[in-house]
């Protein structure tokens, strides 16, 4: 008999709303979710669906307005701010459109921000080598292209070796070939470590690779799709 998956993030009508002057935006409105560990999952939906938020949220940088969320078994609803800094230390890596790199520091350097407080990490030389860039650990941010900068982030993000890897659309600034590489950087983490990754993008061609794919529309979801068959991060046509 299969074992039923590990949950690895439970949500029940989770809402987030803003107050803009006299207006009240509402990000959020109800999200049921549940994600599986060692599952690659794609959020798609356009901009003001509430992607952004939800993965803020997941990641313990933002609070919900009401509703529950969990990592695992440990309620994260109403944690401090200084429980969530811990759990974003200590489980989670983080991977953004524009790459957050350090202009002054070598590739080796950024990647030693993360290593320097984390538990158990990898050494910044392992870490640049599962991303393919051992050849650029010595070489500052100006001196790669936007493609490798991004490799430099997700090295940082995974060199704690993170139990989920929340991307908030990693391809967004790249071409559909350097958009490429990095798609096959994430898939070659989710295989090798079975770290749970989840991947924002307006990019509805990237669904193609995941295990499931959700889809959001005006702060609610709309739609949860597993795929049967995923494909290989060259045989998706932008």
């Amino acid at each position: 008999m299969s074992q039923d998956p590990e949950i690895v993030f439970r949500t029940e009508g989770l809402t987030k709303t803003y107050q803009t002057g006299d207006v009240q935006v509402h990000a959020l409105a109800g999200v049921d979710l549940t994600l599986y560990a060692a599952e690659l999952t794609v959020l798609l939906g356009q901009s003001g669906s509430g992607k952004s938020t939800l993965l803020n949220i997941l990641g313990g940088l933002d609070h919900p307005s009401k509703g529950r969320f969990w990592f695992k078994d440990r309620e994260l609803t109403e944690a401090s701010d200084r429980a969530l800094t811990r759990y974003r230390r200590d489980h989670v890596g983080f991977v953004f459109q524009f790459y957050n790199l350090v202009p002054s520091l070598t590739a080796r350097e950024n990647v030693q921000l993360v290593t320097d407080v984390a538990r158990a990490p990898m050494t910044p030389a392992e870490a640049l080598d599962l991303v393919g860039l051992s050849h650029r650990m010595d070489h500052f941010p100006a001196q790669m292209s936007g493609g490798e900068q991004q490799r430099v982030a997700i090295a940082r993000a995974i060199a704690k070796r993170p139990e989920v890897l929340l991307c908030d659309e990693p391809t967004g600034a790249l071409d559909s070939k350097t958009g490429t590489q990095v798609l096959d950087t994430l898939r070659h983490v989710n295989e090798a470590f079975g770290t749970s990754t989840v991947v924002i993008t307006h990019n509805a061609a990237i669904q193609g690779m995941a295990h499931r794919v959700i889809r959001l529309a005006d702060g609610q979801i709309e739609s949860v799709r597993v795929n049967d068959t995923r494909l290989a991060p060259a045989d998706i046509v932008w």
